[in-house]
């Protein structure tokens, strides 16, 4: 199972970021490769989410889709989330959010699975490289909300 993971600091108090992070809904907004995303189920305390998810692969011409499990654990600063079901053969990550200083370092890993029948090593190669594109983008993009909302 491949794994990928990526890194990135944003200049923004860690409840800023952790707060634009929970709100995923509005995450087709301002991320390209999120053509929608609807909350199914949500606890009473907003700790746990069900959502779900539609995902453009531009390379592909595709569209992705999966319903995804979201646990956010507000004290350490984590998401863990898992596909429930979908597209994905696997799909599962955390999402970790450390304060330094006055900035939060946004770290994520996903691993993921996706078995596509008489599939070669170098097609397995370029769905490597678009899940690493799309993780890294994900990350841009909650930086650049998060720091255009705490300046």
């Amino acid at each position: 199972m491949p794994q990928i993971e990526s890194s990135i600091v944003i200049d923004a108090p860690r409840e800023t970021v952790i707060a634009i992070a929970r709100d995923n809904e509005k995450f087709p907004d301002y991320m390209a490769d999120v053509k929608s995303l609807s909350v199914v189920e949500r606890s009473h305390d907003g700790l746990r989410m069900v959502t779900d998810w539609v995902g453009i692969v531009p390379k592909f011409g595709a569209k992705i889709h999966w319903v995804e499990e979201d646990i956010w654990d507000l004290g350490a600063g984590t998401c863990t989330f898992k596909q429930l079901s979908g597209d994905y053969d696997q799909f599962e990550g955390v999402w970790t959010f450390t304060a330094v200083g006055e900035t939060t370092r946004f770290d994520s890993t996903l691993n993921y699975t996706l078995e596509i029948p008489l599939v070669g090593g170098i097609i397995k190669a370029i769905i490597q490289k678009t899940m690493q594109n799309n993780l890294d983008a994900t990350l841009v993009a909650i930086k650049a909300r998060s720091e255009s909302q705490a300046s």
